[in-house]
């Protein structure tokens, strides 16, 4: 079938995402966050969301306009700072309304898991080094001038989400493990909470600091 990659290139995309999968971002600290706060639904609500995102950033290379994006200033420059904000606004929650680590019942309303769901797509969709991730990154297992290049794309992108899942899982199901070692001591709660904060601002800075091509 065309649009199945060899065996080789599917072997070493799939080394490729392992190690960039269980690199720390800001969809792994969100998805902890939330699995540490609400439980393992949320967290993996979260990583569900984060995949979709995946997904679409999948689709928008393999139709080009992920180049259009970065190639834009202008477009670029205003996802940027979508991304920073919104990551911002996750590093308040988490110190101001408990989003960072909540194990207290005095801590803000829990949210839905649609809600934790929404967040996680959110947080991908609107980190602009994941736009530059999937341009500079997935096409370089793809002939350009193979005439199934974009449904190989697709192969990848589909490869991609489905090594990502299993160590998400692992990820949330040691966030929640650790909730239970946490939830006796509320100075721990409290420093991570600004640990979450920390990170999320760290990366609201790294992603204004993202580059497109020149």
């Amino acid at each position: 079938m065309s649009f199945i990659p060899d065996v080789s290139v599917i072997l070493a995309f799939a080394l490729a995402t392992v190690v960039l999968a269980i690199t720390p971002g800001p969809d792994m600290a969100l998805q902890m966050s939330r699995a540490i706060n609400y439980g393992r639904s949320h967290g993996l609500a979260t990583a569900a969301g984060a995949m979709t995102g995946i997904f679409v950033h999948t689709c928008l290379v393999a139709f080009g306009i992920s180049v259009l994006i970065v190639a834009a200033p202008t477009a670029f420059l205003v996802l940027k700072i979508a991304g920073a904000l919104y990551l911002l606004w996750l590093a308040y929650g988490a110190i101001a309304h408990g989003g960072g680590l909540r194990l207290s019942q005095k801590a803000a309303k829990t949210p839905t898991v649609a809600q934790s769901y929404l967040t996680g797509v959110g947080i991908n969709l609107l980190n602009p080094k994941v736009v530059l991730f999937f341009m500079t990154f997935l096409p370089q297992f793809v002939d350009r001038t193979d005439p199934a290049a974009g449904q190989k794309l697709f192969f990848l992108g589909a490869e991609f989400i489905l090594v990502s899942i299993p160590l998400a899982v692992l990820t949330v199901f040691a966030a929640e493990r650790l909730a239970a070692l946490l939830v006796k001591s509320v100075w721990v709660q409290r420093a991570l909470n600004w640990s979450f904060a920390a990170v999320f601002t760290a990366f609201a800075a790294t992603i204004l600091f993202a580059e497109g091509r020149k």
